[in-house]
C-alpha cells in the first residue's frame, strides 16, 4: 500500500519561495514517478510538475516553468517542489501523486495514489 505525505506548505509573500516535500512509504520508492498538482477554490485540480520513475524526465505546467523545480531525493523517498518567485495565483492545496514505473505526465488520471494535500497561501 503506497502512502504519500505532504509537508512544508504554508503563508508566504508574493515573490517569496516554499519547498514542498512528499514523502512516500509502503513500495519501493525508485520504482515510482511522482507529480505535484494543485486545486484552488472553485476550480479544477491541475497539473504543476512530474518527474519519471529515473528521475530523466521532468515535465512542468507552462504557469510554472523558470519558478519551480521538481526533483527526488531516492535516498529518503522524498520528491520536491522548490517554489520561487510566488504569485497570489500560485495559492492552492497542492497534492503530490505516484504512479509505478511511469514516465510523469499531465494527466492526474495516471496517478492512482495521492496525498492529502498542504495548503500553499501567496499574499500579495
Amino acid at each position: 500500500q503506497v502512502q504519500l505525505v505532504e509537508s512544508g506548505g504554508g503563508l508566504v509573500q508574493a515573490g517569496g519561495s516554499l519547498r514542498l516535500a512528499c514523502a512516500l512509504s509502503g513500495q519501493t520508492f525508485t520504482t515510482y514517478a511522482l507529480a505535484w498538482f494543485r486545486q484552488a477554490p472553485g476550480k479544477e485540480r491541475e497539473f504543476v510538475a512530474s518527474i519519471g520513475w529515473t528521475g530523466g524526465s521532468t515535465y512542468y505546467a507552462d504557469s510554472v516553468k523558470g519558478r519551480f523545480t521538481i526533483s527526488r531525493d531516492n535516498a529518503k523517498s522524498t520528491v520536491y517542489l522548490h517554489m520561487n518567485s510566488l504569485r497570489p495565483e500560485d495559492t492552492a492545496v497542492y497534492y503530490c501523486a505516484a504512479s509505478r514505473f511511469g514516465e510523469g505526465g499531465s494527466s492526474r488520471y495516471s496517478y492512482p495514489y495521492w496525498g492529502q494535500g498542504t495548503q500553499v497561501t501567496v499574499s500579495s
